[in-house]
């Protein structure tokens, strides 16, 4: 697979991404019974580039005050990577794990207002202002094949502070995509399809039809991945299917995640097949299962009838032994 893979696309991995940092991270603090607000903002929330040895690449990003007070950040690099939690058997997004995918942080710099471009840059902007930020990307000659991942934090310097001297700070980033020219190996692998009935809904356990599985990129590219569900009744009719959209997750090489979906309507009885279809890299995995939905009252109740016939039925039987025996006398 070679480099029409980095025809992947744009759009969706542009969308899913939007979706995680298209976030303004406000912070708020209240003193005397007023409320002041630190907001900052910062557009776009993506970018992706193509890369190409021995190059420089200048781009530039917006920064928003959305408060009503001048502010002060600053703005630099930080790896883009998952790191895995032994303890949960489970990947968690990071900022401070460098790795082979990651190496773009060390060829990002800033234009500061003096018109240099260094590592981190601070600027100020005033109330509802914005700052328009220029950074560079100079690659090396000996340019690796494959993604490189960072995010270009803006993280204010000067917050809001309340009456117990607490400051309030936020850091919306703008994660970078490089596209590396060489070789793409888009690979993955699909685990642990499963369909389940139940699921835990803080203490409690409800009758929710959802399924999962774990994806991982085993290439050196980031790949959209995608999980369908379908609930069907037993003549077939539809029910449920996962909303476009839904069920999408991006993972970066070296990265196993979890995709899942569920139907958050499932009634309380009912007789359902579930088709759950799982596809990353060019990859699909199905499963299927038959689920039985009960109140438990109704299993209750069933299962004491079950036993009352039961018990009949037994019986039933001994006493047709006693007749015969008697017969037989």
């Amino acid at each position: 697979m070679k480099k029409s893979f980095l025809k992947i696309s744009l759009a969706a991995v542009v969308f899913l991404f939007g979706s995680i940092f298209c976030q303004n991270f406000n912070a708020m603090a209240e003193d005397g019974g007023s409320k002041a607000a630190t907001s900052i903002s910062i557009s776009p929330v993506s970018k992706i580039l193509q890369l190409e040895p021995n190059t420089e690449y200048e781009n530039v990003f917006t920064v928003t005050n959305n408060s009503e007070s001048e502010m002060k950040f600053e703005v630099y690099a930080a790896p883009y990577s998952y790191t895995h939690d032994e303890s949960q058997d489970v990947y968690k997004l990071g900022f401070n794990q460098e790795n082979g995918y990651t190496q773009i942080v060390r060829w990002i710099t800033f234009k500061n207002t003096a018109g240099d471009f260094v590592e981190k840059a601070e600027f100020v902007t005033g109330p509802n202002g914005t700052t328009e930020v220029t950074y560079r990307v100079s690659t090396p000659s000996s340019l690796p094949a494959g993604g490189q991942y960072a995010v270009l934090f803006a993280h204010t310097l000067s917050g809001t502070t309340n009456a117990n001297g607490i400051r309030t700070e936020a850091s919306p980033g703008l994660v970078l995509y490089g596209r590396a020219s060489g070789e793409t190996i888009l690979t993955s692998e699909i685990s642990d399809l499963k369909i389940n009935q139940t699921i835990k809904k803080g203490t409690d356990i409800k009758n929710i039809i959802n399924a999962s599985a774990k994806i991982t990129n085993t290439g050196n590219v980031d790949f959209t991945a995608a999980g369908a569900l379908k609930v069907q009744g037993i003549f077939g009719q539809v029910y449920y299917e996962t909303p476009e959209g839904r069920g999408r997750i991006s993972i970066i090489p070296e990265t196993q995640l979890s995709v899942s979906d569920q139907w958050d309507e499932t009634p309380y009885f009912g007789f359902f097949r579930a088709t759950w279809m799982v596809s990353a890299a060019g990859k699909t995995e199905i499963t299927e299962q038959m689920i039985l939905i009960l109140p438990p009252p109704i299993l209750v109740g069933m299962i004491l009838l079950l036993t009352i016939i039961v018990v009949w039925i037994i019986i039933m039987i001994r006493k047709r032994k006693e007749r015969r025996s008697r017969f037989m006398v």
